[in-house]
């Protein structure tokens, strides 16, 4: 029993599903550890922004 081309077709096809899975992910060159510091930081100012705007009685800034 011969398979043909069968594997040969198989090896595309699974070629062809792991590109489409790797279509969307972001290749910056940020690690994964750097990423999670920058995203801490900002939701420090974020969070320091709404408590000055509390303490003075304000609304809290309009978003952009």
């Amino acid at each position: 029993m011969t398979r043909g081309n069968q594997r040969d077709m198989d090896r595309a096809k699974a070629q062809k599903k792991l590109a489409e899975q790797n279509k969307g992910k972001k290749k910056d060159g940020v690690s994964h550890t750097k990423r999670a510091e920058s995203d801490a930081e900002i939701m420090r100012a974020k969070q320091a922004a709404k408590e000055a705007a509390k303490a003075t009685g304000q609304t809290a800034p309009a978003k952009k």
